[in-house]
């Protein structure tokens, strides 16, 4: 039954930033591969007595023995931190007995070498329950859509809406004149491309079971035949660790719906869903017009449901735990939890899981507060909008509040601004960046953000007159709302909250021209990696 699995836990969560543990464990067990490697090497030279002139047998015995003291000391250091790292509640004598669980660790006489504890499924079930049987798709759909869940990607738009079309549409395909007998298709969107983004990453690849889940139930409850999980190419040990999440699972029997672990070539309008559909088709990756709709045609030419990682994990929580119990966090026109990536001019960027409804002085406060004198805040990342400090402080984490100041809530994003930075030409940069990643396909795109871009290094770097400002607020008016994706309205909501929040910049530098901040290394991040859409 949905929602009666396990007993509620206090909070929603999804994820937690690595601890120290973690890190000590990840670092101390492969460092202690290597060095028990190293260790059977050099016992095997000792063994058969190898010395050469240059190489007599007295260094070989020092270097095995040095080795092998060092494995042990390494070993005893990661079972110890293993054990001690309260995120996955794994047992001494999983650690220690080879193969006694599900997981299956790299054993090499001494102990377990762990190079990933969220790969183990038995991890995961003590910490969230026994995984639910696909079923019951109806009330599944019915229950997140009490449970007010909206999609974590950065639209906001209702999960269950989306699900409950797909599963209509695939209804309608089984039942019509063809009687198509293939479901539909669920993409698991990981891909964030985003940049100034880490949420989707750490979710896949701290709990990548829990995202499974939510693609099992969400496969089954849309009626879905195949499943894809795509990520972010640049991250090559990532998606082997969620191929083999995904064979553990297929071993123990836990999903009915195939999963592919498929990656994605960065850019920034990669994860916009009909530029993931149309590069999942084998065509080219950037967005298209609409209709037809994800849901009436998508991939291979089947209804398909594109939700974002975290959403389906989200989901997966609601299925365990219920409506109510989702319901009874976040505020009450923004039920739940979410991951908030903070970075920027904090003492400690992190991604962190809130209670939606949490002033922004608060998460930043959890963040380690400011590292230096703050300015502005930018809500929402590259599709949001700058916010002025300290006034951005009491605004509440609601995608409705933040948009009422100017900005958005996204896909969970906080950039902390200080003062040594020049908001100019942080967004100048942006702009550029964001021209440069058009699909060019549309006029706002192939002509529109170009000439913004342009007319805002002109602001940031050089001596703005009225005709360029006049020319940029032409342009803001031009572009929105007129392209084939969100790329053109989102720039152009950057802009305008740049020329509103730093208004007195923007006169000082037509009054003298560009500040020395200008200058300085960005702080907006702007990745070499993600080249221009095709």
């Amino acid at each position: 039954m949905i929602g009666s699995s396990a007993a509620a836990p206090a909070t929603a969560i999804v994820v937690t930033s690595s601890t120290p543990f973690w890190f000590i464990t990840r670092a101390t067990g492969l460092v202690a591969l290597v060095l028990l490697t190293a260790s059977m090497a050099l016992g095997l030279l000792a063994s058969v007595r190898y010395q050469s002139r240059g190489w007599p047998r007295f260094v070989t015995a020092g270097l095995h023995r040095n080795a092998s003291v060092l494995a042990c000391a390494f070993t005893g250091v990661h079972i110890v931190t293993t054990l001690a790292d309260g995120f996955v509640p794994i047992r001494l004598q999983d650690v220690v007995i080879p193969f006694i669980s599900a997981y299956r660790p790299v054993w090499l006489g001494l102990g377990a070498i762990a190079f990933d504890l969220m790969l183990a499924l038995t991890g995961h079930i003590s910490r969230y329950g026994p995984i639910l049987p696909p079923g019951g798709g109806a009330e599944l759909i019915a229950e997140v859509d009490r449970a007010g869940l909206a999609g974590r990607g950065g639209a906001g738009f209702p999960a269950a809406r989306k699900m409950h079309a797909v599963a209509a549409a695939t209804a309608g395909r089984k039942s019509g004149l063809l009687r198509a007998d293939r479901g539909s298709v669920l993409v698991a969107n990981g891909v964030e491309s985003e940049p100034a983004s880490s949420k989707d990453k750490m979710l896949l690849d701290r709990s990548p079971h829990l995202v499974l889940d939510g693609i099992a139930l969400a496969a089954a409850a849309t009626g879905a035949s195949r499943a894809y999980l795509c990520l972010h190419d640049g991250y090559p040990g990532l998606a082997g660790q969620l191929r083999a999440a995904v064979n553990e699972r297929e071993r123990a029997g836990a999903d009915r719906v195939p999963v592919q672990v498929t990656e994605i070539p960065g850019g920034y309008v990669a994860s916009q869903e009909t530029a993931l559909i149309s590069y999942l088709n084998g065509g080219p990756q950037r967005p298209s017009f609409v209709p037809p709709r994800p849901f009436e045609r998508g991939v291979h030419g089947r209804p398909t449901l594109v939700q974002n990682v975290e959403t389906l994990a989200h989901l997966a929580l609601i299925a365990r735990y219920g409506a109510a119990w989702f319901r009874g966090l976040g505020a009450p026109q923004s039920a739940g939890s979410a991951l908030i990536t903070v970075s920027g001019a904090v003492r400690q960027p992190s991604v962190l899981e809130i209670e939606l409804g949490t002033r922004i002085g608060d998460l930043l406060e959890r963040a380690g507060g400011p590292a230096e004198p703050p300015q502005a805040i930018l809500a929402g990342g590259y599709f949001g909008g700058w916010l002025p400090y300290p006034a951005a402080l009491d605004i509440r984490m609601t995608d409705a509040d933040l948009r009422a100041a100017g900005a958005a809530l996204g896909p969970g994003i906080l950039v902390l601004l200080p003062e040594s930075a020049c908001g100019l030409a942080e967004t100048a940069r942006t702009i550029g960046y964001l021209a440069g990643q058009s699909a060019g396909q549309c006029g706002p795109c192939l002509n529109g953000l170009p000439a913004l871009a342009d007319a805002f290094d002109e602001v940031a770097f050089a001596r703005p007159g009225r005709d360029t400002l006049g020319w940029v607020r032409q342009l803001l008016g031009l572009v929105a709302g007129r392209g084939a994706c969100q790329l053109p309205d989102g720039t152009a909501a950057l802009a305008a909250s740049t020329l509103r929040v730093f208004d007195r910049d923007l006169r000082r530098h037509a009054a003298s021209g560009p500040c020395p901040q200008a200058w300085r290394l960005p702080v907006l991040p702007e990745p070499a990696d993600q080249d221009a859409a095709p």
